[in-house]
């Protein structure tokens, strides 16, 4: 069994497998990212022969930016998902904190920052909500973040028809503010004259902060526990309904962070916008190796789960396909992914 899921169902007392010695090759196929790591690889090369330039600066710089938009949101949908729960509400709660931001200062004639501050407020207390829900009612996360979907999807469109009149937000670029928020949330930076977006920057960020809560805090410990059996996680202790309402703010950040991105990037936003990216978020997570059942994934392998996506999204533009076929690419790539993941946990148990 893997170190993360015997972990999860161990009492605490029980040594962490993760710092046991074992062979290398036990070691290599226990990480969970080992499957997405590969199909990574596979793709690369695949494209480097398929599309003329994929492997040039540039066209590789247009990758990452893809991977970063899907990775900033892919990684605290993984935590949740380890901690045995996943998100319905996350597309769209992306486009609620841009909304939120964008007609606080326009309407309030307040400074940009006054509204990414207020966007961040409310944003938390929609995870917070949604973590509340969840371990109050014990209803599945499938029902409640449905609900809480449909709500902020009405919400969207409602309340921007309501103030602006229109289905989008007023232009902000002119207001005070602007640029300073643009140079956080959507600039671009020039390193040996190639252009990168500062959301790789986010992106990069969140796997270290993730990777570091996961491997090296009791809350890491306490997330992989909820997820592989919250029962005995209670019996020994382990805060299973601060755990679950902390992972579900995590998404509620990361929804924050994409938000702003979306609002300062296009000083504008339409309330339409979101609706089935939670599910690309979530695809991005089981492909890096975690566990519809929770209790087994890593932010790594959320994040090359996110750059596969990348990859194959701008692969086929470069490639000068048919763009209509890339959710079939997608969609072979979720099955092959789990495939893979479902075979190295299998030889990772039979490996001495």
């Amino acid at each position: 069994m893997s170190a993360a899921t015997d972990e999860a169902r161990t009492p605490s007392d029980h040594v962490d497998e993760r710092i046991l010695r074992g062979s290398p090759l036990r070691k290599l196929l226990a990480r969970p990212e080992l499957g997405s790591v590969v199909g990574a690889l596979a793709v690369l090369v695949f494209f480097a022969f398929a599309a003329d330039g994929f492997l040039r600066a540039a066209s590789l710089s247009t990758v990452l930016y893809a991977s970063s938009t899907i990775g900033i949101m892919a990684v605290p949908v993984a935590l949740l998902m380890i901690g045995g729960e996943f998100d319905l509400s996350a597309g769209v709660m992306v486009t609620s904190s841009a909304l939120i931001s964008s007609m606080f200062s326009y309407q309030m004639t307040a400074n940009t920052w006054v509204g990414v501050g207020v966007s961040l407020l409310v944003t938390l207390a929609i995870g917070a909500f949604n973590g509340f829900m969840l371990t109050r009612t014990k209803l599945p996360s499938f029902i409640i973040t449905l609900g809480t979907f449909l709500m902020l999807t009405g919400m969207n469109l409602g309340f921007t028809k309501l103030i602006d009149g229109t289905v989008s937000t007023k232009t902000i670029a002119d207001m005070e503010g602007f640029p300073s928020a643009h140079a956080v949330f959507a600039s671009t930076l020039t390193v040996g004259g190639v252009d990168f977006k500062v959301t790789i920057l986010w992106w990069l960020g969140l796997v270290a902060l993730a990777s570091w809560i996961l491997l090296r805090t009791r809350a890491g410990n306490w997330i992989f526990a909820v997820g592989g059996n919250q029962d005995a996680a209670r019996a020994v202790g382990v805060p299973v309904a601060r755990t679950k309402i902390g992972l579900y703010m995590g998404v509620a950040f990361g929804a924050w962070i994409s938000g702003q991105h979306l609002l300062f990037s296009f000083d504008a936003v339409q309330s339409g916008e979101g609706v089935g990216n939670e599910l690309i978020y979530i695809i991005a997570a089981v492909i890096g190796g975690c566990l519809i059942t929770g209790g087994y994934g890593s932010a790594v392998g959320s994040a090359v789960g996110a750059l596969l996506f990348g990859m194959t999204s701008k692969g086929i533009v470069f490639a000068e396909w048919n763009p209509d076929w890339f959710k079939f690419f997608l969609g072979a790539m979720l099955l092959l992914a789990t495939l893979l993941n479902a075979w190295v946990r299998k030889r990772a148990e039979a490996t001495p």
